[in-house]
């Protein structure tokens, strides 16, 4: 472990890359998945930079697709430690697209990657904490820990389910699925 304790400026990485056509599908929109490997390629590095050992994704908490990407158009994408727990840290990852002619910006995705760091045996090892020195690192801090707590409440409560029960089946006729048993 390097440092006890890193700011999350110390780990931030920015990556920016010009959109071409062999990015697109075919409505002319830059692929999801396109975004969502620089997604993880940035995660990766930031959190490489942090704990300063090879790190592996271990969930993709949220990704929110908020406006296209075009062809032609510089994507941004900055990432920082926005939590970080014994083994894992969780990067923030904001994309943002600029057309490069008129120079209008817009925020496109955000999201927020779990990262484990390893040692040469593929063994977690620990992590640096992190340094909080203003409100934006607290409040970016708490949400990760909301978010924790949502996840693994919603798993409870996913796993503790009956989903055979009658009620299940009755509340599926609210939906666009025909049940055929």
């Amino acid at each position: 472990m390097n440092d006890q304790f890193k700011s999350p400026e110390q780990s931030r990485v920015v990556l920016s890359i010009l959109m071409l056509p062999s990015h697109a599908n075919f409505s002319g929109k830059i692929h999801g998945g396109y975004i969502l490997s620089l997604i993880d390629q940035i995660a990766f590095a930031c959190a490489s930079k942090h704990s300063g050992h090879y790190c592996v994704t271990a969930s993709v908490d949220v990704v929110d697709f908020m406006a296209p990407i075009e062809v032609g158009e510089m994507v941004t994408l900055k990432a920082s430690i926005n939590y970080v727990g014994r083994t894992s840290m969780v990067v923030g990852i904001r994309v943002e697209a600029e057309n490069i002619q008129t120079g209008e910006s817009k925020h496109c995705n955000s999201s927020f990657v779990t990262m484990v760091a390893k040692d040469e045996h593929s063994k977690t090892v620990s992590v640096p904490g992190l340094k909080i020195s203003n409100e934006t690192h607290v409040r970016r801090f708490a949400r990760a820990i909301k978010r924790k707590q949502l996840k693994n409440k919603s798993s409870e409560e996913i796993q503790s389910a009956n989903f055979s029960d009658e009620k299940y089946k009755e509340a599926l006729k609210e939906y666009n699925v025909q049940v055929n048993l």
